[in-house]
């Protein structure tokens, strides 16, 4: 009896670590793909446009390994900044979202919903009103409205702790309050602010300022690692908050970390390249339909982020009759997702 339950429990332990290798194994390939296919969409962006380039010439151009005076002043002045914007905040955005969806529990979770956006928003919309500043004094004003706006939900949702639907309820109340605050500053704007503002409000990869996009890329430098870092307590808080506490997690300082992680990415994605919607919604799905069984990976949506946001820049600059900021593409696209999202979440009793 007791040599059946050792091989028992043998053949479990050994079924479990083929389990865990064959995730490990489909993340580490699907990761690689996706990195070589926003590698390709990187040169891509660079290649198309009035003036056509080969890939080997972008390649050698960013690397600096051939000097080239005209190749070099269309790719590195002219597309590389842009470029270099979609796939900064496409990653940016990519894991923001799914820290939120996986930190909520919640497949609606994202910050295009939960006010922080509108937060971003009513405070640059406020500052070319009403301060008449442009460049990167709006970025800055998005970047401390997107903070004050997470630190407002966060605050409003605490009651012994932050519970995912009442953190989304918040922020949903609080995203509608701020969009109504920011259609009355935009019937006091005069014609000129009017466009700046809707322009800016629509979101544009193009439009970054290089000090922006430089602090973003730091940003990604130091919060990438650090919410990999905290991706074990992320999975252990998936659980419910009980089973994390038994399992050795601090929740709620972890849950502030992983919090303050999405808020900055976020916030400083929306500084760059302006509400950019429907990214961050649907970079964590996709990653982990292309996982399967190894879902949840921040990096893996960090890049469909990235590729997304590539392609729909491409899509916005080249393949239109005429030239449109970059969330109108993510939007048109987005909106049908949400709409199949919500009926879907309803029919599986997801949706709270």
């Amino acid at each position: 009896m007791k040599t059946t339950m050792i091989m028992n429990a043998t053949t479990t332990v050994d079924a479990f670590r083929t389990t865990r290798r064959h995730r490990a194994t489909r993340s580490l390939v699907v990761t690689c793909l996706l990195v070589v296919a926003v590698g390709a969409l990187f040169v891509l962006t660079m290649m198309v446009g009035s003036f056509q380039l080969g890939a080997g010439e972008v390649v050698t151009s960013v690397l600096h390994l051939r000097d080239d005076p005209s190749v070099d002043f269309v790719v590195r002045d002219l597309r590389l900044p842009t470029a270099t914007s979609g796939l900064a905040v496409g990653l940016a955005l990519g894991a923001a979202g799914t820290i939120f969806q996986q930190l909520l529990r919640n497949p609606l979770a994202s910050p295009d919903f939960v006010g922080i956006n509108a937060g971003a928003g009513l405070a640059a919309i406020t500052g070319i009103v009403l301060l008449q500043v442009s460049g990167l004094a709006v970025s800055a004003l998005a970047l401390v409205g997107a903070l004050v706006a997470a630190l407002l939900m966060y605050v409003l949702a605490w009651r012994d702790g932050v519970a995912g639907y009442r953190f989304i309820l918040i922020g949903i109340g609080v995203a509608l309050f701020f969009d109504g605050l920011i259609g009355y500053m935009l019937t006091r704007a005069q014609l000129f602010e009017a466009r700046q503002a809707m322009h800016w409000l629509t979101g544009s990869v193009g439009q970054a300022n290089p000090s922006e996009l430089r602090l973003l890329l730091a940003a990604l430098v130091v919060l990438l690692p650090t919410a990999l870092l905290l991706q074990r307590h992320l999975r252990a808080l998936e659980l419910g908050d009980d089973t994390a506490r038994a399992l050795g997690t601090r929740t709620e300082l972890s849950r502030a970390g992983l919090l303050a992680t999405a808020v900055v990415l976020t916030a400083l994605a929306v500084a760059v390249a302006g509400p950019i919607i429907f990214v961050a919604l649907v970079a964590g799905p996709i990653a982990n339909r292309l996982l399967g069984p190894a879902t949840g990976g921040i990096v893996p949506a960090a890049l469909v982020g990235a590729a997304l946001l590539l392609i729909a820049d491409l899509i916005a600059a080249h393949l239109l009759p005429a030239p449109l900021p970059t969330g109108v593409v993510t939007g048109a696209v987005g909106a049908p997702y949400l709409l199949w999202l919500l009926a879907t979440t309803n029919r599986q009793g997801a949706g709270g």
